[in-house]
Formats: C-alpha cells, structure tokens, sequence
C-alpha cells in the first residue's frame, strides 16, 4: 500500500505561506485575518476549527471566530464585509438552517469568498484544491484515466467536478445512493466525498486503484471517513490514510486563498 500523505505535503506549504505573511506585515502592512461564522456545533466542526486556529496562529495569520444564531447571520456577514481588516469570510458549514445556505454565502463578498462557496466567487474551494495538490504531489497522472467522484456535495463533490471537468478529464459522478457496487470497479481513480463511514468496500475497488477519501463524518466521537477497513488492508491501493490525508491540505488551501486576498489588497495599495 501507498499512503497519500498530505500532511507532508502540508509542511512544505505552511513554510511557504509563513514567509509569505511576513512579507505582506512587515513590507505591506497587511496582517492577513480570516474570520470563521458558526452556527451549529457538533465535533466535527469543532475540530476542523481548532484545526484553522492553530495553522494561523503558526503563520501569523489572525483567525477569529464568531458563534451567532441564524437571526444575526446577515447582518454579521455585512460587517465583516465592510471590515477592511478581514480578508476572508468563511461559513462552517452546515448552517443551523441548511435551507438558508444558498442565500447566506452568495451573501459574502466575492472578494472575501476565500471558500468559493458563492456564485462569484473569485477562489477555487479548499477542499477540491487540496485534492488536486494532494495527486499533482504524488505525481498521480489524472490524464486519459477514468476517474470516479461519488459526492456531489457543494463543498468537495460538485466543485472538484467542475474544475476537473472544466480542465477536459474524464470524470463521472456519482451520488452515494447510487449503485456503486458494480460501477466503481471500472475505474482506476476513486475519490470519495459523501461523509458516510465505511460506504466503499475493497470489492468496489479496482486493482492497483488509487482512492483518496475526503468524507468526514462523526462516529461514535471519531471522525470517521468513507473508505472502509477492508479497503485499507490491501496492499495494492494508493490511498489516502485515515488520518493526515486531505485534511492538513484543506486547511493549507484554504489560508492560501486567504493569503491571496490580502496580497490582493496590499497590491491594491501601490495603485
């Protein structure tokens, strides 16, 4: 087996964006911040928030977190809209009120869209990204292969499909109530984004596959992906482990683009 390892990969980034903040503070200054919105608490989105806080605290960029209710949303959105010290806006998602999701990121500033959530969103979403360095990094050829995506979640599913899409690779998607038992085995790269635990078994799998899991789900307090255990004993399978996988590299994407939109800002200082 070969593990994907993106919290390698991570590292070399982290070092990277770090000189890049203390470019834009002590040339620019620009401290770069990201604010956080929450709504709903459950312990995933707990730890992927402990997760950005200490990757900022470790570049020096500024993260700050605002629990509200659903009926301040708005009107919190709007302030740090107009906050000239904020550089990026993201909503943990799923919001308190998931029917509100679409109205509430269109609602952010494009500019500060660091998700890529809206309509106008101007940076690519971190999770997809993260894949896309996670396999450009193993040196995982994407080109004439078949690849499977089952998700078409707004977060992974249905962005990584558009950007592979749109780049002319052959991608298929599948819901994860699609009949994956058969179809699955047609391809030599599986990635997997549905956030429900142990949905893929090694028999949906083809030989010598490379699978990368970006599902996270909460299971019995562990995070838990899609990808079950019997998958993971076979030793022909380039793969993701269960830990240190997508994640690190998410988390890397998303302070890039946050990263991006204060240099934007310093950029626009010079004009």
């Amino acid at each position: 087996m070969k593990l994907l390892n993106g919290s390698e990969l991570a590292g070399y980034i982290k070092e990277r964006q770090a000189k890049q903040v203390r470019n834009l503070r002590q040339s620019w200054g620009v401290a770069p911040k990201l604010a956080i919105i929450v709504t709903s608490d459950n312990p995933v989105t707990s730890t992927y928030i402990r997760l950005k806080q200490r990757y900022g605290e470790d570049i020096l960029v500024d993260v700050e977190v605002h629990s509200i209710a659903m009926q301040g949303l708005m009107s919190t959105i709007g302030q740090l809209n107009r906050d000239e010290t904020v550089h990026g806006i993201i909503l943990q998602l799923p919001l308190a009120d998931p029917s509100q999701t679409d109205a509430v990121v269109n609602a952010v500033e494009p500019a500060k869209d660091v998700d890529g959530l809206g309509h106008q969103a101007q940076f690519t979403p971190a999770t997809p990204l993260a894949i896309d360095w996670l396999l450009a990094g193993y040196n995982i050829e994407l080109a004439h292969k078949k690849i499977a995506l089952v998700g078409k979640g707004r977060l992974v599913g249905a962005p990584l499909y558009e950007l592979w899409t749109e780049r002319g690779l052959d991608v298929t998607a599948f819901d994860e109530d699609d009949d994956i038992n058969d179809h699955l085995r047609q391809f030599p790269i599986v990635v997997t984004a549905t956030g429900q635990p142990g949905l893929i078994h090694s028999a949906n799998l083809a030989i010598d596959a490379v699978v990368v899991d970006a599902g996270t789900s909460s299971e019995g307090g562990e995070i838990k992906g899609d990808i079950a255990d019997d998958a993971r004993q076979r030793n022909d399978l380039t793969i993701t482990p269960e830990k240190g996988g997508v994640g690190p590299l998410t988390v890397a994407a998303l302070f890039d683009n946050v990263i991006t939109a204060a240099r934007r800002v310093a950029d626009s200082k010079t004009d």
